[in-house]
């Protein structure tokens, strides 16, 4: 992708990824990415914020040299994932005067990862400044968002953070700004729910941080820029906050239509009392689809059947996915069936350590679902209800 100009002499010099559709081979892309890398003329120094992942670091050295860069004196490495640095050794064989700038334990990282040398490396430490001649940066440090080595960097004179991962979006299009709102809300909700949801309250501080600094452009690692900077911080204020929504998650799996008529006749007893409620088949779902789910519901119900003598392998999957993303959720609950006997419920609900949630009456049934099970899902429906009352959120 031809690099772009964000402000006289800030520019985009990243890579697109159109087609890519797994990420760390584990998150679904179904808009591609990109990998967002920005270049800066100083009267005195030229600085590369990041680098790009290794299948695009060509994009990278075509971009600085069809702007004619001959000399590069830094390198700031933000974060040492290689979608963000694996590009770095590549700029250093070509600019091989730069030095890479980052703290201390991204250094550390950085030399294990790619094996760079530590003579290579300038560290900087909280709020340290460099100059540029007629330019300033400042670094953040931010760790856990999303790594423990994390940093963003402010750029004074022209008011653009550039935040690393965070703010970002999962999402390739040939505009450089976030005009289409509406798309790239739900890129960035997902994104958010993927990688950032389980630092909440991390990123919950870091964002009083940056109410310190007049901001004008958010120039993330992936995704579109922000101009209206108050759209993505006011999106990621309410996502980390404790508010939560009237909504039951419901992810279920059904191998021979029990666990099935449970979940439809929950479904049905919970629209009935004014409880939004969201299912998801997990034989056929989007797990980025149910991530996002998560963000604001209040409650999670996962239905399961009994295989062997634990729960279906897709349920456990998602009760880990839940459980590894730490979302505000207040409520949880389990239903399902069985045949024989196990250990299903046992094993669900010990794997929910991580959520601070109250656990509702489960609704476990042997066989079809009689009506008295029926009759037990309308009070676990009741239950519900009076709790999102509770909160405030009904």
């Amino acid at each position: 992708m031809a690099s772009r100009e964000i402000r006289s002499g800030v520019f985009h010099v990243g890579a697109h990824h159109w087609d890519r559709r797994l990420f760390d081979e584990l998150i679904p892309l179904p808009d591609g990415t990109t990998y967002n890398a920005y270049l800066i003329k100083g009267s005195e120094m030229n600085v590369l914020i990041d680098s790009v992942d290794p299948e695009k670091v060509h994009e990278l050295m075509a971009n600085l040299e069809n702007l004619g860069i001959s000399e590069l004196h830094y390198v700031i490495a933000n974060h040492a994932e290689q979608d963000h640095s694996g590009g770095i050794p590549k700029v250093l064989d070509k600019f091989p005067e730069a030095k890479v700038v980052t703290n201390q334990k991204c250094k550390t990282m950085l030399m294990e990862l790619l094996h760079l040398p530590e003579d290579k490396f300038v560290t900087v430490k909280d709020r340290e400044k460099i100059s540029l001649g007629d330019r300033t940066l400042e670094f953040i440090i931010a760790p856990w968002v999303h790594w423990p080595e994390t940093m963003l960097t402010y750029l004074h004179e022209d008011k653009i953070l550039f935040p690393c991962d965070l703010f970002g979006a999962h999402l390739a299009g040939s505009d450089l700004y976030a005009d289409d709102q509406s798309r790239v809300y739900e890129s960035a909700k997902r994104y958010y729910a993927e990688i950032m949801m389980p630092f909440r309250n991390l990123i919950q501080k870091h964002l009083t941080r940056l109410e310190e600094y007049p901001i004008e452009i958010i120039a993330p690692s992936h995704g579109p820029l922000h101009k209206d900077t108050a759209f993505i911080l006011d999106a990621y204020r309410d996502w980390t906050s404790d508010t939560v929504k009237n909504e039951v998650i419901l992810p279920y799996v059904s191998m021979h239509g029990s666990t099935e008529k449970m979940v439809n006749h929950l479904i049905d007893a919970l629209i009935e009392r004014g409880v939004t409620v969201k299912p998801f088949n997990l034989t056929k779902t989007d797990i980025g689809e149910l991530a996002i789910s998560l963000v604001d519901a209040a409650t999670i119900v996962i239905a399961t059947p009994t295989v062997l003598v634990g729960p279906h392998p897709a349920a456990v999957y998602a009760t880990y996915l839940a459980n590894a993303l730490r979302p505000k959720t207040r409520y949880a609950s389990v239903i399902g069936s069985y045949g024989w006997g196990g250990k299903m419920l046992e094993q669900i609900t010990g794997m929910l350590g991580n959520l601070k949630v109250e656990l509702l009456e489960p609704v476990v049934v042997k066989g079809h679902p009689k009506e008295a099970d029926l009759v037990a899902l309308n009070r676990l429906a009741d239950a519900i209800l009076e709790r999102h009352k509770n909160i405030g959120v009904a």
